[in-house]
């Protein structure tokens, strides 16, 4: 069982850069017997751990914005903190009702932006080809030969630096950086559909970065835990390993599949969670339960 949840969590993460968290805790807590508090130390090492794998993977494939993504993190890990500290004066079920709601939002916004931009219109926008080998740079065309005369003066190095440390980058990153500690969880799925209609990232480059920001996350969030928490490793150890290895077989189908169908496949994965989150808690909510 552990072994197949790791599997399992290991695809997702390796094809879609998020909902790890939300499905490890579930799993760590109703199919294998840990407390919750457990479960969340147990899964920002599962998660982390094979995030960082992953980012490896994505990044020979060239398809990791590392610079967005340190600045993304890194951004966020203060307003981490400020979203924990207003998380303690809001109830659990108006929490779980929001958490529903924000992933609702935006599920519906990778829907609406539908296909994301192509793989070439990225690395000509985003100028990343320093990851990648002088024939792969070839075998697209040219950042100038897209542009008009008037564009032209803003591409290479003077594009690159402005997107990366555009006001959009930062307040992303501070966003998304609140939310995660508002709402307890990891944060994969709030930061895809920001890489990808916010910072029009396509699908598989804002998967890798996607990996990259949860590896961030994950390390500090489990830094402050680390000398309270208790592992289980009988079941942390398999469950990871079984996680890093699948990731391979979640880039692999993230390769072989267009950006709509990722695009698709995520904001499902959205719904579908937000819709049992929200029910469930406002059942409980209404019915007055705890």
């Amino acid at each position: 069982m552990t072994i197949l949840l790791g599997l399992a969590i290991g695809v997702i993460l390796g094809a879609l850069g998020g909902g790890g968290a939300i499905l490890t805790v579930p799993a760590l807590v109703y199919l294998l017997g840990q407390n919750a508090q457990d479960a969340i130390a147990s899964s920002l090492v599962i998660v982390g751990v094979t995030a960082t794998f992953g980012t490896l993977s994505y990044l020979r494939a060239g398809d990791v914005h590392w610079r967005i993504g340190t600045i993304f993190g890194v951004t966020g890990i203060a307003a981490t903190y400020g979203g924990t500290l207003v998380n303690r004066h809001v109830d659990q079920h108006i929490l779980l009702i929001g958490f529903a709601g924000v992933m609702t939002v935006a599920a519906i916004g990778m829907l609406v932006r539908g296909e994301a931009p192509s793989a070439a219109s990225s690395r000509q926008d985003y100028d990343h080809d320093d990851s990648r080998s002088a024939p792969m740079r070839s075998a697209t065309s040219s950042p100038v030969d897209t542009l008009t005369a008037a564009e032209r003066p803003a591409t290479g190095t003077s594009l690159k630096k402005r997107r990366v440390f555009s006001p959009r980058v930062l307040l992303a990153g501070l966003s998304v950086g609140f939310l995660t500690g508002f709402f307890g969880v990891g944060g994969g799925f709030l930061i895809v559909p920001v890489l990808v209609v916010l910072l029009g990232l396509p699908m598989p480059a804002a998967v890798g970065t996607s990996l990259l920001i949860i590896a961030i996350n994950s390390a500090t969030a489990l830094g402050a835990r680390v000398t309270t928490a208790d592992f289980d490793w009988a079941i942390v150890i398999p469950f990871t390993l079984a996680a890093v290895v699948a990731t391979v077989a979640g880039k692999r189908i993230a390769d072989r599949l267009p950006d709509r169908s990722l695009n698709t496949a995520f904001a499902v994965l959205l719904l579908c969670v937000a819709a049992y989150t929200g029910i469930h808690s406002a059942v409980q909510f209404l019915g007055g339960g705890t």
